[in-house]
């Protein structure tokens, strides 16, 4: 998930028009969209600490490991390009707790799953629901509060909520794994579903407004995204149909976009050069950060052999840091537009990739930890200002689809990079693990020389 991704709905009803008798709750509707978008960030991150354990459970190589990440990365991110429509169509709040129910009945059958293919089929929906409830979630925050300031100041606690469970989710799933079963990483969404549930009860509805889909379009993207996982993933003679299949549905999603009069991602937006670089730069940083996390999950369990409790604690100094980060960047963009933070985040996660090649199987783990630190400052000094950079180049009315394109570009980035250097680390750990760390810092430095090319001019 994202470290401060957002995607914004279309425009919505005033509070309270089609309530009826409810009272509107500013207070309870940021309470539940809160919980919402931490409990979906969570997932993205709780269950890297607990694959080996899954893994173990079910008989699984590393192939099986890295389709419960992706299944619910890729659905949740491919799905993201059309929900926002979905949730304007039928009312955000209908939205949201359709996706709040799915993800919560699909996290029961993770956590009573029989076997791997029962995962991984569960972690799909849960991805499907997530999708869902993140541009409702920030639709019912927009809702409730109409005042521009305490709009913002609530958006600024959604956010962190999604900062606080992506650096919660290593601990949460150590802990849950060793003093429980891996199983629990699961059960634990159920009471916050129910909460959740229970906060939207006093919260107004949501009008419903017209907004096209673009299912031909959706539809593609899923095949292309989904060949291209499995080729990478799983290889042989079947990774060359799926990638037949990716690069079809590929050309396909392309005409489709070129002719469609509402695509659902506008090719038309890449013709502006800030976009292009926001955007690859978002995928760059989602690479490296959710991808070694990925690694350094089965670093530090299956060849340092520490616990999953301890090897989620060891994240923490990483992820820990990052909401304050996000804060310190939006503060830098604001002052001296989005160009500068953007390239010494990039330079910074360069600079930390580089100094994590000299990690090998000896390395303390604690010193490991430390030297995770500057990647992750990197990538979270960047994301706000290439945020504030991709909104400042689209018109108002295109914002929330731009958004929209930028996280779900993120989202499908770390899950291919999962994907790959899931393959790469399979093949012998720690050369597999520093080819990963080249590949990430070299996407870095090209998205380095886009950034240069921006404008200077200080974010609106």
């Amino acid at each position: 998930m994202s470290t401060n991704g957002t995607v914004l709905g279309g425009e919505l009803a005033a509070p309270g028009r089609g309530s009826g008798s409810r009272t509107p709750s500013p207070a309870l509707t940021l309470a539940a969209a809160l919980l919402g978008f931490a409990l979906i960030c969570l997932d993205a991150s709780v269950v890297n600490v607990a694959l080996p354990a899954i893994g173990s459970s079910f008989g699984s190589g590393m192939s099986g490991l890295q389709w419960v990440v992706d299944a619910y990365t890729l659905a949740f991110a491919s799905l993201m390009l059309s929900t926002g429509a979905f949730s304007d169509r039928v009312g955000a709040s209908r939205a949201y707790v359709l996706g709040t129910v799915v993800f919560t009945l699909a996290s029961v059958a993770c956590g009573l799953a029989p076997n791997l293919p029962t995962l991984v089929a569960a972690r799909v929906v849960q991805g499907v629901a997530a999708a869902a409830v993140l541009p409702a979630s920030l639709a019912l925050v927009r809702q409730a509060y109409t005042d521009p300031a305490r709009r913002a100041r609530a958006v600024a606690l959604w956010a962190a909520g999604g900062s606080v469970a992506v650096a919660l989710g290593p601990v949460v799933g150590g802990a849950l794994t060793t003093a429980w079963d891996w199983r629990g990483i699961f059960f634990v969404n159920v009471p916050v579903g129910v909460v959740i549930l229970v906060l939207l009860v006093r919260a107004p509805r949501s009008e419903r407004r017209p907004a096209p889909l673009d299912l031909p379009g959706q539809v593609t993207a899923v095949l292309a995204l989904t060949g291209v996982a499995f080729a990478v993933i799983e290889g042989g003679t079947a990774g060359w149909a799926a990638l037949a299949v990716a690069v079809v549905a590929g050309v396909a999603f392309l005409r489709i976009e070129a002719r469609s009069p509402h695509p659902v991602v506008p090719l038309d937006l890449f013709r502006n050069r800030t976009v292009t670089a926001a955007v690859s730069a978002g995928a760059a940083v989602s690479v490296a950060f959710y991808s070694l996390v990925f690694v350094f999950s089965l670093f530090f369990q299956q060849v340092q052999g520490r616990s999953a409790l301890y090897a989620g604690l060891l994240f923490l100094p990483m992820t820990g840091l990052i909401a304050v980060t996000n804060v310190v960047a939006g503060k830098l963009a604001g002052r001296y537009g989005p160009r500068l933070p953007m390239l010494v985040g990039q330079a910074l996660a360069v600079v930390g990739l580089l100094v994590l090649l000299s990690v090998d199987t000896g390395t303390p783990s604690a010193l490991v930890a430390v030297l995770l630190v500057p990647m992750a400052l990197g990538c979270a000094l960047t994301v706000p200002p290439l945020t504030a950079a991709m909104m400042d180049a689209v018109p108002a009315e295109r914002a929330g689809l731009a958004a929209g394109v930028l996280n779900a570009a993120r989202q499908v980035a770390g899950g291919l990079g999962i994907a790959a250097f899931g393959a790469l680390v399979s093949d012998g750990f720690v050369g597999g693990m520093r080819l990963s760390l080249v590949i990430s810092a070299g996407l870095l430095a090209v998205t380095f020389a886009l950034s240069c090319r921006l404008g200077g001019r200080p974010a609106s």
